[in-house]
């Protein structure tokens, strides 16, 4: 994990250097007539254009005031670094349909060393949308746009900027190396349906890192082909906690594997750490090498579950076992309140039951009793003050 960093800031060095940059280049939004209270999303298109093109590095900059903005997407590959410094509140159309059936509200795509910084809100204004969201029921269910999609993005950092009331997921991650969320904040209502914080899939060398989540969804949501992922120092709540999966559901899915997750508080939220997987579908990609660590606990309903009969709003049959592999996953210093009863659950597929599951020092409880533990197609190592498994009842 140190390397990739390490050489990325070289990497900084050596193109600083070899161009002779003191410092980027300034491009104020307000030379392509984004001003506070207009729409800026033709001049932050010509902004990227102009910075893109630009052989050093380059800076925008959008500062403190309100601005509107429709669907906006940017592409590399650029020829330098690039830095978006925001300090103002973009705000995106209420109305869902004003964004053009986009999936993301804001797009980057093909880029490398991007940088995201300031102290900025990122509006998505998803209340009208979220009363529209019957996707859990409806397979043909409107499009709904996420406020950030970030694609095939390389060697780069999301600093102190805050997404805020997304229509559908907050963040999501697809095809990227080396990227960094580093003092990133989101900020759902419990209530709003289907926000996850970030969502990744086939990317490698993720990191999240001393972010706030507030949604109405998983915290963090880890896809398929998600590789060397870290998690550090992360607070979630409400929400419905940090997901592996859902996986399974199709067979081009690729492998989860070297997942950390360390110093994370759950606050009042639906799940704590969890892996889910489909029963009856035909994914067989393995779950592999996770690790879960130091996580403090408050009042969480279900703080530890392995779920490999994950079948949401029923939609799905139980007839045959998950055929995903679970193996070396380890929670250690597990600690706090649980909501319920049941502080472990590890229900895993008969098919191809869970190996290599240890419990170290899982001390939780409810309502002032030491909360328990139900297993099955599992055989966990117990060590320290964690809790025995039981059969979970018929």
């Amino acid at each position: 994990m140190m390397k990739s960093s390490i050489t990325t800031f070289i990497l900084f060095i050596l193109m600083a250097t070899s161009s002779g940059i003191v410092q980027s280049a300034d491009i104020p939004i307000s030379k392509f007539g984004g001003v506070p209270n207009s729409d800026i999303t033709q001049a932050l298109a010509n902004a990227w254009n102009e910075a893109c093109q630009s052989a050093t590095a380059s800076k925008i900059m959008i500062p403190s005031g309100q601005y509107r903005m429709k669907a906006v997407a940017v592409k590399g590959p650029c020829k330098a670094p690039i830095e978006l410094y925001v300090d103002g509140t973009i705000i995106a159309p209420p109305n869902p349909k004003d964004l053009n059936n986009e999936w993301q509200w804001v797009k980057f795509e093909y880029v490398d060393f991007l940088t995201i910084s300031g102290s900025g809100v990122f509006d998505g204004q998803g209340a009208t949308a979220w009363k529209l969201n019957d996707c859990g029921k409806n397979p043909n269910c409107a499009r709904l746009s996420m406020n950030f999609g970030f694609n095939f993005v390389k060697h780069s950092v999301v600093g102190s900027i805050t997404s805020k009331d997304s229509k559908n997921f907050n963040v999501n991650v697809l095809g990227c190396q080396n990227f960094t969320f580093d003092g990133f904040k989101i900020s759902n209502p419990g209530n709003s349906i289907n926000t996850d914080g970030i969502h990744m899939g086939r990317s490698t060398d993720v990191k999240i890192l001393n972010t706030n989540i507030a949604t109405g969804d998983d915290c963090i949501s880890i896809g398929d082909g998600s590789v060397q992922t870290t998690i550090s120092n992360v607070k979630c709540g409400p929400g419905h906690g940090i997901s592996v999966g859902s996986l399974g559901k199709f067979t081009t899915e690729l492998p989860v594997q070297d997942l950390m997750v360390k110093q994370v508080t759950f606050t009042n939220t639906d799940n704590g750490l969890r892996i889910k997987t489909w029963p009856s579908a035909p994914g067989t990609s393995p779950i592999t090498g996770l690790t879960y660590q130091d996580i403090t606990m408050i009042n969480v309903k279900n703080p530890i579950i392995i779920d490999q009969e994950y079948c949401p709003w029923n939609q799905c049959s139980k007839q045959s076992p998950s055929k995903i592999k679970i193996s070396n996953v380890t929670f250690k210093n597990i600690r706090g309140t649980s909501g319920t009863q049941e502080g472990v659950s590890l229900i895993c597929s008969s098919g191809v039951p869970c190996e290599g599951v240890v419990l170290s020092d899982v001390d939780l409880t409810f309502n002032g009793s030491p909360a328990t533990a139900v297993c099955r197609n599992a055989k966990p190592m117990i060590q320290g003050k964690s809790p025995q498994c039981t059969a979970p009842k018929a």
